[in-house]
């Protein structure tokens, strides 16, 4: 019989797990307010910094609201909603990252294009802001990675469509993780660098600027494409690596 190897859990993603499963179980309510990354670090006998990552995966998942100078305090939620646990949030096979990847094609391309016909100065501020810290942290990959995230989270609120927003919530925590591992394939890719990535974003938010909605369309499905291409080829390498070492 043949087995499915086990991949190890990374150390923030057991925390946030953890986290994760005293909300829905009840012991953290919703509005308490949980210690300070200094006492979790303490507690959970890890780096701060795999503290601040676990927080960071719950917020997007919209578990907590993570309010500065005040803590970290438990959202209310809806348990049923749930349906990602953080441990399907990792590259297993090119088969589930192409599934993820036409599930952001299908959600994704539509909101753009909302966003661009809905989009306020307000929403072009936040987006142009984005794209500054973007430009300025592109040697930083784990802060470049949650900027990368922001900008996409930024679309969707400029669609001003509560429901999209709302179904999106549901799946970023997914998206968030995936974003950040197709993200570290693509930087290390031999094929592309962070200027392309960053160029693309810019192509996305110039179409938004101009309310065209095709060319929004087409800008974020061939960022998407592209994405996809570079995990296909990632994946390729990898299986042929996996071969040559048998």
């Amino acid at each position: 019989m043949i087995y499915k190897k086990i991949k190890a859990k990374k150390l923030y993603e057991e925390v946030a797990e953890t986290l994760h499963e005293m909300i829905r179980t009840g012991i953290l309510r919703p509005g308490d307010r949980l210690d300070s990354v200094q006492q979790l670090a303490e507690n959970f006998q890890v780096s701060r910094s795999a503290i601040r990552e676990a927080l960071s995966a719950l917020k997007a998942m919209g578990l907590v609201d993570i309010k500065q100078g005040e803590g970290t305090f438990v959202k209310s939620f809806d348990a049923n909603h749930m349906v990602f646990p953080l441990s399907t949030a990792i590259l297993m096979n090119k088969e589930d990252i192409s599934n993820l990847l036409e599930v952001r094609k299908i959600i994704e391309v539509g909101t753009v294009s909302s966003a661009a016909r809905n989009r306020t100065d307000a929403d072009l501020a936040v987006l142009q802001n984005i794209l500054d810290e973007m430009g300025k942290l592109q040697d930083d990959g784990e802060l470049g990675e949650k900027i990368d995230f922001e900008f996409h989270t930024a679309i969707s609120k400029a669609s001003h469509n509560p429901l999209l927003s709302i179904f999106l919530d549901q799946v970023s925590g997914l998206m968030f993780e995936t974003m950040k591992e197709t993200r570290r394939i693509w930087l290390y890719s031999k094929q592309t660098t962070r200027e392309k990535l960053f160029k693309e974003h810019i192509q996305i938010y110039d179409a938004i600027v101009k309310q065209d909605e095709e060319k929004a369309k087409q800008a974020m499905f061939s960022h998407l494409e592209n994405v996809e291409n570079i995990l296909m080829k990632y994946f390729k390498e990898t299986d042929i690596q996996k071969l040559d070492h048998q």
